[in-house]
Parts: C-alpha cells; structure tokens; sequence
C-alpha cells in the first residue's frame, strides 16, 4: 500500500528542487528506490508539472 502523503511530500521536493536528506543533493526522480512510489512519484509531478504550465 501506497502512502500518499510521502508520494506528495517526494513530489514537492522534486518539483521545488528540495534536498534529498540522504544525498544532500537535489531530490530526483532516480532517488526513489521503491517501483510503486516512484512510478506514483512520476504522475503526481508530471500532473503538477502541466497544472502550472497553465498558469505561466
């Protein structure tokens, strides 16, 4: 079972180019290691990403 609120916070890091706390590096998609969060990681920021090509 997927956990939406570490999905979402993974997303933000990734979009706000936050620190991965691991790496101490900038958060990227690569990082997540778990199949399933990463490919909800992947839907959650490229949704985000097309609502705020939107508004620009």
């Amino acid at each position: 079972m997927i956990n939406q609120v570490v999905v979402r916070i993974v997303a933000e890091r990734i979009i706000n180019e936050g620190i991965n706390p691991k790496t101490n590096e900038v958060y990227q998609l690569d990082d997540v290691t778990n199949i399933e969060y990463r490919s909800s990681g992947r839907r959650l920021y490229i949704n985000e990403y097309r609502r705020n090509l939107r508004f620009i």
